[in-house]
């Protein structure tokens, strides 16, 4: 969805610098900045993204019974699209808590329930998949995942491939791109370069 993009964009949840690349916890230098976690702060922004992602839910998983949110940044968004779809809500901490009964799901999940694991950016799969498992371990049918945005790395395919998952996120960084174009934010020299970033990130720059 572009509409998305746009308002990623629009917000600044997304920054894209061609010119002067953000550095990487994994020192991978990138064009794109990404902090969804702002769209909580837009009533219009978030209602959107809920109501998108209750469609993709039920056009690609129609038969989900829980609406999973990874902690923390998957939360709110978890919560307002189990609501749109008045499913019961859990979430996933990124660890079991090292008190009480030591769990890391938080909320009702029976053994075998379908769950819908819903994160807000998708880079490569790696901590929403660790989410995955955990729920598995729990006995839950994770049935699929769903973001609001992916970096369209190949690592995010192989990875979900190996896992057996699919995911569906509202926009991507192609979008992203094509919004920025008709925003005339940056000259096709920059547009190109961006591009060239997707298909080899590593060695960018």
């Amino acid at each position: 969805m572009k509409k998305i993009a746009e308002e990623l964009l629009d917000i600044e949840a997304v920054k894209l610098s061609p010119n002067d690349p953000f550095i990487w916890a994994s020192g991978i230098k990138s064009p794109i900045y990404c902090d969804n976690r702002l769209t909580i702060s837009y009533p219009h922004v978030r209602k959107m993204i809920a109501t998108g992602m209750a469609k993709l839910i039920l056009s690609n998983y129609p038969d989900a019974e829980v609406i999973a949110g990874t902690a923390t940044a998957g939360i709110p968004h978890a919560a307002w699209v189990a609501d749109e779809l008045e499913l019961p809500m859990i979430y996933v901490r990124s660890k079991p808590k090292d008190h009480g009964k030591g769990k890391q799901t938080e909320g009702v999940l029976k053994a075998g329930q379908k769950v819908v694991l819903i994160d807000d950016l998708l880079s490569t799969g790696g901590s929403v998949l660790k989410a995955a498992t955990a729920l598995q371990h729990e006995q839950a049918n994770v049935i699929g995942v769903v973001g609001i945005f992916n970096y369209q790395l190949a690592d995010l395919d192989k990875n979900f491939a190996d896992s057996k998952l699919t995911y569906h996120t509202l926009t991507n960084y192609s979008e992203l791109l094509e919004a920025a174009q008709e925003k005339n934010i940056f000259t096709q020299k920059d547009v190109d370069s961006m591009l060239d970033w997707k298909k080899s990130p590593k060695s960018w720059k």
